[in-house]
C-alpha cells in the first residue's frame, strides 16, 4: 500500500487526509505521516479548520500516523513514497524541490507555484530525480467536467466549436492566507487556474489571450477572457473571480458548443444537460453523490501513477505550469488593456 506524507494541515490538507481514508479502505494508499508546525494539529485537534465546502474540522485520531514539526524530518522518513504538499502556494516550490531532492514522488496542491520559473524548476527537479511531480487540479475529476471532457475527446457529438466557462465566489473571509494575494496570487490565479487548466486540457495552448477585468490593490479580482486559437480553433471564453456579493453562493459551470449538441451545466441552478441537434434534450446523471469524490478520484489517480511509474495525464506538472502561464498572461492583458501573445 502506498504511503503518503501530507505537508501542511490547513483546509486542503484536511480534505486530502479525509479523501485518503477512502483509499485506505480500498487498499490503495494511506496517510502514514503529517507535517505541521501547529502542535494542536499534530495532536489531532483540527476543529479550527474550515473552508468553502466539505465538512468542518474535527478531532482526529492520529494514533496510526507519524507526526512531524519540520518538513525535512518527514522527508527523511524512508517509509514514505509520496509527499502531498498542501502548504500555501508561495511555499510550494521550496517544499516540492526538497521532496524531489529527497527522492520522493510529489503531489502538490494547485496552483503549482506563483512564478513560471519556479514551476519550471519543480518540473526539472522531478525529472532529474526520476520521480513524478503531480499537481492536484481536481476539476477534471468532477463528474460534470469529466463528462464534458470525454464527449469532446471522443467527438461523441462532433468537434468542439466553442464554449464559455464560469467561476464566481464572494471575497473569501474564512482564511487569512487565502485572502493574501502574496500567498495565493489572488482570485485570478488561485481560483481562475481551475478554468485555465481545464481549457488547456481540452484545447491546448491558445495563440493569444485578451482579458478585461477589475483590479484592487494591484491584484486582478475578476476577469473575462477570450482564448484565441486561430481561425481553425474553438471560440472559448471564461469569466472568473471574487466578485459576488456576500450572499452569492459559489458557482461554476459551462456552456459548451459541439457540432451536434450543446452541453450545459451550472452548479446549483442547471443540472448537466445535453441539448441535441434534433431539438431533444437529455439530463445526464453524472454521479457525484459523495462530496469529496473528486478528491478521492484525484488521489487515486496520483497513487496509481506512482505505482505504475507513469505520469497521470490529468495531474502532469507541465500541464499545471501551462495553466499558470495562462493566468499570468491574462492578468497582464487586464493591466495592459490589450491582447497578449503566447510564445
Amino acid at each position: 500500500m502506498l504511503r503518503i506524507g501530507i505537508a501542511g494541515i490547513g483546509f486542503m490538507g484536511m480534505i486530502h487526509y479525509l479523501a485518503a481514508r477512502r483509499l485506505e479502505e480500498r487498499g490503495v494508499a494511506r496517510v502514514a505521516a503529517i507535517c505541521s508546525r501547529d502542535p494542536k494539529k499534530r495532536a489531532g485537534d483540527w476543529r479550527g479548520i474550515r473552508g468553502n465546502f466539505g465538512p468542518p474540522g474535527e478531532q482526529m485520531d492520529l494514533s496510526r500516523v507519524k507526526t512531524y514539526e519540520r518538513l525535512d524530518a518527514m522527508l527523511n522518513d524512508a517509509q514514505l513514497d509520496l509527499i502531498d504538499v498542501c502548504l500555501p502556494t508561495a511555499q510550494h516550490p521550496a517544499a516540492a524541490l526538497a521532496a524531489s531532492g529527497a527522492g520522493k514522488h510529489v503531489l502538490v496542491e494547485k496552483p503549482i507555484a506563483l512564478k513560471t520559473e519556479d514551476a519550471d524548476a519543480m518540473v526539472a527537479a522531478a525529472k532529474k530525480a526520476e520521480k513524478l511531480l503531480m499537481v492536484g487540479h481536481v476539476l477534471p475529476f468532477f463528474p460534470e467536467f469529466s463528462f464534458a471532457r470525454e464527449m469532446i475527446r471522443k467527438e461523441e457529438y462532433g468537434r468542439l466549436l466553442g464554449g464559455h466557462f464560469k467561476r464566481v465566489i464572494t471575497k473569501p473571509d474564512w482564511s487569512a492566507e487565502i485572502a493574501d494575494a502574496a500567498q495565493t496570487g489572488g482570485p485570478a490565479v488561485d481560483l481562475h487556474i481551475h478554468d485555465t487548466h481545464f481549457i488547456r486540457l481540452l484545447c491546448g495552448m491558445p495563440r493569444q489571450v485578451y482579458a478585461t477585468g477589475f483590479v484592487e490593490k494591484d491584484v486582478v479580482q475578476y476577469l473575462t477572457t477570450q482564448y484565441r486559437f486561430g481561425p481553425d480553433g474553438p471560440a472559448i471564453s471564461c469569466s472568473s473571480g471574487a466578485v459576488g456579493c456576500k450572499d452569492r453562493p459559489f458557482v461554476h459551470g459551462y456552456e459548451i458548443y459541439l457540432e451536434r449538441a450543446t452541453l450545459t451545466y451550472e452548479s446549483g441552478t442547471q443540472p448537466l444537460t445535453v441539448l441535441k441537434a434534433n431539438g431533444g434534450s437529455e439530463r445526464v446523471e453524472a454521479g457525484g453523490g459523495e462530496p469529496l469524490q473528486g478528491f478521492i478520484d484525484e488521489l487515486t489517480a496520483a497513487a496509481l501513477a506512482v505505482q505504475a511509474g507513469n505520469e497521470s495525464e490529468l495531474l502532469g506538472g507541465t500541464l499545471a505550469r501551462d495553466a499558470l502561464v495562462l493566468c499570468q498572461k491574462e492578468c497582464e492583458s487586464v493591466l495592459a488593456g490589450r491582447p497578449i501573445d503566447l510564445a
